[in-house]
C-alpha cells in the first residue's frame, strides 16, 4: 500500500479539487497511458487494485509506471461516536486527481494489450478515464 514516509503535518483539511491538471498531463515514461477525465480523490487501495489488475493482465511483460501518489491523509471517526472531541484519526491516504492527469503509463507491450489492461484498471478507479498514446501527442 502506498503512503508517505513522513509528513510535515499529521492531518489536513478536506479541500476542493478545482481546475484541470497543471502538470503530469502528458506521457513522460511510457508509450501508452491512462488519463483521468474527472476530478476525484483516489485512495491508495484503488491505486493498488489498478496496479494489480494491469500487472496480472500483462503477465509482468513490459514496464509500468504509477504517476499518482496518495499523499493526502483522510481522517474518520469510529461508528456511533458522539459529536465533538476533536478530529478523528487518519483512516486512509488519498491522491487528489484532476482532469487530464496521467495516472498510469506502460511501455514494451502491444497497443491492444495495453488498452485492455487499462480498461481493467479503469474499472477499479472512481474516475472516468481515457486511453492515450504517444501517437496522439
Amino acid at each position: 500500500m502506498l503512503l508517505p514516509k513522513n509528513t510535515k503535518y499529521r492531518k489536513q483539511h478536506k479541500g476542493r479539487i478545482h481546475g484541470s491538471a497543471k502538470g503530469n498531463y502528458e506521457l513522460t515514461f511510457g508509450y501508452y497511458g491512462l488519463k483521468s477525465l474527472d476530478a476525484e480523490r483516489v485512495t491508495a487501495r484503488q491505486i493498488e487494485a489498478s496496479r494489480r489488475a494491469i500487472t496480472r493482465f500483462l503477465k509482468r511483460a513490459g514496464r509500468l509506471w504509477i504517476r499518482v501518489f496518495p499523499d493526502v491523509p483522510v481522517t474518520a471517526k469510529p461508528a456511533e461516536v458522539r459529536m465533538g472531541k476533536g478530529k478523528g484519526a487518519i483512516d486512509r491516504w488519498v491522491c487528489r486527481v484532476k482532469p487530464g492527469t496521467i495516472m498510469f503509463e506502460v511501455d514494451g507491450v502491444d497497443k491492444h494489450l495495453a488498452k485492455k489492461a487499462f480498461e481493467l484498471a479503469s474499472a477499479k478507479l472512481p474516475v472516468k478515464t481515457t486511453f492515450v498514446s504517444l501517437d496522439q501527442f
